[in-house]
């Protein structure tokens, strides 16, 4: 019974039941759709492990020391004779991260890495750890380079921060917090960035004036990455690590470095020729906007605007004048300060530039030849007497002689290692006298110093008021 029973149901469920019909099929792609997803993307492209494998070991640490003066007072002395305060010179250490550009030997890192150190020392990744000779630093631009005695070294070639696009895979290689060997990844976030964070104006060529435009970045960068190396998912060198934007000091979401164009440029100056070849046009420029273009009559909102020319420099020496907006050069456009700076820097004195210029709504070509600070087309060398005592001078402006109460004089504008830093001379210090004779200029310096054996007596004053004297050994 039970066996018939089954056998009724069964027939019954197969003859009377509705069921969905099932239809396997071999479902066509949507070939459109996955053309347009996939055009011009690689999943390969994320794997960074090749561009790190082939960077990190070429990327040092870099300690330096630092002799600043420290203050400090004795009790007892001060119960007995009042409130005294000494100072002593005491060592500091700093620290950052360079990059081995070459196979003996030769690194680029920021200038800032190394400014005032009285002692660099390299380590490299297998840990071995070498002093460093300062070959050459450019405040400028924030680069130096130091070399090691060691050959067969990895190194990082260059590569192209023109080629860069936003949005373009990129990692930071470096020693963030004294963590050696550290690779971090991002994106490019946007170029030609202007910080105004190197202490120039940007807005006209001038001896001293910063040039920026870096490479923002979102890959994590923090103290300790200064120097390091920006590359390309082919492990190709595209920038120097420079830069946070942080209230914190340390990395929040952006991060900026000095694009290879400018590095590649200033680093074969300093080893070529011990100094930047700076590549002036003479011009003072501003950002073109909206209500500037409405102001002169633009038809559009593009270019760099001419607000003012040098006396006898290179740009109106080929025709240009004010009022012009420089369009491009050499083919590259150029809208915005920082972009034209990163054009401009990348030639010498005496190279020729074309230059398109819109002038009342009409294009026009211009060849230009550029000239150096001293307005001369000349390769300035690096000066003996200057590198010995580790400052840049500059001559006095007349309205400052006047306030200080004083004839002549050179001011410093910068000081790094030298003899006047080793003596506790400061930035800013006016130099009027050296061996009693009076000083008015840069050549005098030169020429009061120039053969001298012994000793030197310096005289001068500092923008407060304060008169110093030093003394030191040629």
């Amino acid at each position: 019974m039970a066996v018939f029973g089954g056998l009724v149901a069964l027939f019954a469920y197969t003859r009377f039941a509705n069921h969905p019909k099932v239809a396997i099929s071999a479902e066509q792609p949507q070939i459109g759709r996955l053309t347009q997803l996939s055009d011009g993307f690689d999943s390969n492209r994320v794997d960074f492990t090749y561009a790190a494998e082939r960077t990190v070991h070429a990327v040092v640490h870099v300690k330096t020391t630092t002799m600043q003066n420290q203050g400090f007072s004795n009790p007892i002395y001060e119960f007995f004779f009042g409130d005294r305060m000494d100072t002593k010179a005491q060592p500091v250490s700093g620290f950052g991260s360079g990059v081995i550009i070459s196979e003996d030997g030769y690194i680029v890192t920021n200038n800032h890495v190394i400014d005032g150190a009285e002692k660099v020392e390299v380590t490299l990744n297998n840990k071995h750890t070498y002093t460093a000779d300062l070959i050459g630093r450019d405040p400028d631009t924030d680069i130096a380079v130091i070399k090691i005695k060691e050959g067969s070294l990895p190194f990082i070639t260059y590569g192209s921060s023109d080629a860069l696009k936003v949005g373009e895979w990129v990692l930071a290689v470096g020693n963030p917090y004294n963590l050696t060997s550290t690779v971090t990844a991002g994106i490019v976030s946007a170029k030609a960035r202007n910080l105004n964070i190197l202490g120039g104006r940007g807005d006209r060529e001038r001896t001293g004036a910063s040039i920026e435009s870096f490479i923002q970045t979102d890959a994590a960068v923090n103290p300790g990455n200064s120097g390091g190396a920006l590359v390309n998912t082919k492990g190709e060198l595209v920038g120097i690590n420079t830069a946070i934007a942080s209230p914190t000091g340390s990395y929040i979401g952006n991060s900026f470095a000095i694009p290879v164009t400018i590095v590649k440029k200033v680093v074969g100056d300093l080893i070529e020729y011990g100094k930047v070849q700076r590549a002036l046009l003479g011009v003072e420029i501003k950002d073109i906007d909206e209500k500037l273009a409405k102001d002169k009559g633009l038809d559009k909102i593009e270019g760099v605007y001419i607000g003012g020319l040098s006396e006898g420099g290179a740009a109106e020496a080929a025709g240009i004048k004010e009022g012009d907006i420089i369009m491009s050069i050499n083919g590259q456009n150029v809208n915005s300060m920082s972009e034209l700076q990163e054009q401009v820097s990348r030639y010498r004195p005496n190279d020729k530039v074309e230059i398109e210029i819109n002038r009342d709504n009409k294009k026009k070509q211009f060849l230009v030849t550029l000239r150096n600070m001293e307005g001369t087309t000349k390769i300035v060398r690096k000066d003996e007497i200057i590198s010995i005592l580790g400052a840049q001078l500059v001559e006095v402006p007349a309205s400052e002689r006047s306030k200080l109460g004083i004839r002549g004089g050179v001011k410093i504008t910068e000081i790094g290692s030298g003899k006047l830093r080793s003596e506790g001379v400061q930035k800013g210090f006016i130099i009027t006298t050296i061996n009693n004779k009076p000083v008015a200029s840069v050549d005098d310096v030169k020429s009061i110093l120039s053969g001298l054996k012994g000793g030197v007596y310096i005289e001068g004053v500092y923008p407060n008021g304060v008169v110093a004297y030093y003394a030191f050994g040629m």
